[in-house]
């Protein structure tokens, strides 16, 4: 004890004695992970997600030359890219951002196994809280309740008038993006916007409002498909408390001080594969791989592939009853619009 307090202060660790590291769980390894998962568990799992998540299911990232954003931008005439999430020019030419809708509207693709793995999550009743940077909409097409959903930049569920805040449903908006009609409000014939976060617009209150309550027992944070780099979305990390497990299942090694300054300044950097790491595990590959690796470390193949067949044949027999939400109350495209 009395070496151990003057090797601490005056920095007496010899070349051959590593510093100890209180590690939350023995290996932090993938391997590692799934064996305490097996044998103790967890109770309060967040999970946070990003375009990579959806790459499977044949959504690329809008923002990739000769994607929707690239085309628009020369076709429109348009400064940059992404002017078309600008809030000012999408009021003064609204026309891009529609016709690139049409290519990300919900309904054109099916969940992903990584998506139908959240659904799992909640099912087995350990799933805190989804967080999601995407606007696709295919976690709930998954099953995953609305209750435990933050779309942190918004989704095409629900859309407003910018000038009344006429609230309209997702089939409304539907129609008139497939119909190449500008979706004009019937009260005050203001121009109707769906509810996604723009560039100049603030993000939705709950996404400020749940970390505190939601990462307080946290006792696993699941992060997939992000680079890391979109903030505040990127700063949940922190928030997760030092004997939280941080897994991460990503193509790219991201998050380390090394890519991200912003990260090490801060104390938030990913630290997996450092000495100094004590609860950081990652794997390094595809999400619907990495998650497929959890299920069978975990035994719970069978319960995931049901998941994802149930689902997918539901969704097939029904493919025009896209679920809308209007609070409690759960509709779906095809009944909503017989009702008009």
């Amino acid at each position: 004890m009395i070496r151990r307090f003057f090797s601490q202060t005056f920095s007496l660790t010899s070349d051959n004695e590593a510093p100890t590291v209180d590690k939350v769980i023995p290996e932090l390894t993938f391997e590692g992970l799934s064996i305490h998962w097996r044998e103790k568990g967890f109770k309060k799992i967040i999970t946070m997600v990003g375009a990579g998540i959806s790459t499977s299911a044949g959504i690329p990232d809008f923002r990739s030359p000769g994607y929707g954003l690239y085309s628009n931008k020369k076709q429109h005439k348009l400064p940059h890219p992404t002017a078309i999430f600008d809030v000012e020019n999408f009021q003064r030419n609204p026309a891009p951002f529609f016709e690139l809708a049409k290519e990300l509207y919900p309904g054109s693709f099916v969940p992903t196994p990584a998506h139908y793995f959240i659904r799992l999550l909640h099912e087995k009743g350990v799933l805190q809280r989804h967080y999601t940077q995407n606007i696709d909409m295919l976690e709930r097409l998954a099953g995953v309740p609305e209750e435990k959903l933050i779309e942190a930049i918004g989704s095409f569920n629900t859309n407003h008038c910018l000038n009344c805040k006429q609230l309209y449903d997702m089939a409304w908006m539907k129609k008139k993006i497939f119909s190449d009609h500008l979706p004009i409000c019937e009260q005050c014939k203001g121009l109707v916007k769906p509810d996604i976060v723009f560039i100049g617009e603030n993000l939705p209150d709950i996404f400020y409002s749940s970390p505190d309550e939601d990462f307080k027992e946290c006792d696993l944070l699941i992060i997939m498909g992000t680079s890391l780099e979109m903030q505040p979305f990127a700063s949940l990390i922190h928030r997760a408390g030092p004997r939280c497990i941080r897994l991460l299942i990503n193509r790219d090694a991201v998050g380390r001080a090394s890519f991200a300054p912003w990260m090490d300044a801060n104390g938030e950097a990913l630290l997996y594969g450092e000495a100094k790491n004590t609860r950081d595990v990652a794997f390094l590959g595809d999400c619907d791989a990495g998650v497929w690796a959890l299920a069978e470390a975990l035994g719970w193949e069978d319960e995931l592939q049901e998941l994802i067949s149930n689902g997918q044949r539901e969704l097939e027999e029904g493919k025009d009853n896209i679920v809308v939400y209007y609070g409690d109350e759960i509709q779906t495209a095809a009944t909503d619009s017989a009702k008009k």
